[in-house]
């Protein structure tokens, strides 16, 4: 079995971790769980942190538990929260776990017939039926309400930090809740260990206090750090917000455009954290990036894994081609050989506009396409001449070239180019 804690900590994944930990998992192969908010029918790659644990967890020889809080969900955590979160009801957490657990099967071995093969367990299915009363006199007497206010996801909101609003005893019960978990786990499944996030430590440790004080079992906990990017801003957002892994809410083509595009500082980090590459090979990727960091393959093979691992080798040959596309001269008879959902998808956030079909019929190119990409006649019948418009990727020689249904794309498009990296999208309706 390989060391998971060194394997973590080479790899900068490790945050806290209680004593004895290491020793644990080198003792025998255990049991771990880590918990996932099914407040989406998707995940995006902030949750990855904790998804690649569970993965580096099982390829050391361990068992990983992903647990789909389908009764914690209807609360909300209030880690790293100021507010109250919007509570969800149960069809729509069924929904979302199942959609989770597709995804999840991409990352964890939960079909094989080895000891170690991943399990999804759901804490809706042993809290649906513990009944208020029962919960506070059996889970809730073994806490104290001073050693629950000493959290600092607690404290953070009762003392009012960075604008948050105060906290709901529903919200303030919820480490109860998680620790209870941890305790059902411990004494079900045999869950020596639980991962997760740092800002999850007062969670977590709130349910190794509890199994002390019922069983006397062994527990431990291990947290990684939160991750940010070099400039300190919060990781896995874009302008437009979350990077998921649903390919209907985040494009493979964007999903490989936002990993391709990290910093080269951010990049050393994510490949040790989002991948499962060696060490070595890590390391002669980085020697390369030193030696040429303008041809980025620290952030091309981060892609590339990321890409392919969470969509496929298809969408990743697609994107890389898309890249070349855009970023190159050519390419006018690659770009006829995507079918409209990639050519959409890679297209999705330039200006577009439409056009009649009337104008296009009757038309010249200077009349369908000088309004929509922002530019008046003149300027548009100048950049002609200068060989600075494309039309689908081949330059445009006359600013009164009329078109045909054969130029269009799909039947029904013209990406337009005003030098090399401005594009437009024309629809013809």
């Amino acid at each position: 079995m390989k060391n998971f804690v060194e394997e973590l900590r080479w790899r900068g994944m490790i945050q806290d971790m209680m004593p004895g930990t290491e020793e644990q998992l080198q003792k025998e192969m255990t049991s771990a769980y880590l918990g996932i908010d099914p407040t989406a029918d998707s995940l995006h790659i902030g949750h990855l942190v904790g998804v690649m644990m569970l993965r580096h967890f099982q390829r050391c020889g361990h068992k990983p538990y992903a647990l789909i809080g389908g009764a914690t969900g209807m609360i909300g955590d209030p880690s790293g929260k100021s507010k109250e979160r919007v509570l969800i009801d149960e069809p729509m957490l069924r929904h979302n776990q199942e959609c989770i657990r597709k995804q999840l099967a991409k990352f964890l071995d939960f079909e094989s017939d080895a000891p170690n093969h991943a399990e999804l367990v759901n804490n809706y299915d042993w809290m649906k039926d513990f009944t208020f009363l029962d919960f506070i006199r059996n889970i809730g007497k073994l806490i104290t309400v001073n050693y629950m206010m000493s959290k600092d996801s607690v404290k953070r909101r009762f003392t009012g930090e960075n604008g948050a609003e105060g906290m709901s005893f529903t919200e303030f019960t919820y480490q109860l809740l998680q620790g209870y978990d941890y305790l059902y786990l411990n004494e079900h499944k045999n869950c020596k260990l639980q991962l997760g996030g740092a800002d999850q430590w007062g969670n977590i440790t709130t349910g190794t206090e509890l199994i002390r004080k019922v069983t006397g079992n062994e527990a431990f906990a291990l947290t990684c750090p939160l991750i940010t990017k070099a400039d300190g801003k919060k990781f896995g957002k874009t302008e437009q917000g979350n990077v998921w892994l649903d390919p209907k809410r985040t494009s493979p083509y964007k999903f490989y455009q936002f990993w391709l595009n990290v910093a080269d500082d951010d990049a050393k980090r994510y490949i040790r954290i989002f991948t499962s590459l060696e060490r070595e090979e890590i390391e002669e990727l980085e020697r390369q990036q030193a030696e040429a960091s303008h041809l980025r393959p620290l952030q091309k093979r981060l892609a590339k894994e990321l890409t392919i691992m969470v969509h496929s080798q298809e969408d990743w040959e697609l994107a890389v081609a898309a890249s070349e596309l855009l970023f190159s001269n050519g390419g006018a008879e690659q770009l006829r050989q995507f079918d409209e959902t990639t050519l959409l998808q890679i297209f999705e956030s330039v200006p577009s506009f439409e056009v009649s079909r009337e104008v296009f019929n009757e038309g010249r190119a200077v009349d369908i396409l000088a309004e929509g990409m922002g530019v008046s006649k003149g300027e548009f019948r100048k950049l002609v001449q200068g060989g600075g418009i494309s039309v689908n990727k081949q330059k445009l020689t006359a600013f009164d070239q009329q078109f045909t249904d054969a130029d269009l794309l799909q039947g029904k498009y013209l990406v337009a180019q005003k030098g090399k990296k401005n594009y437009f999208l024309a629809t013809v309706k």
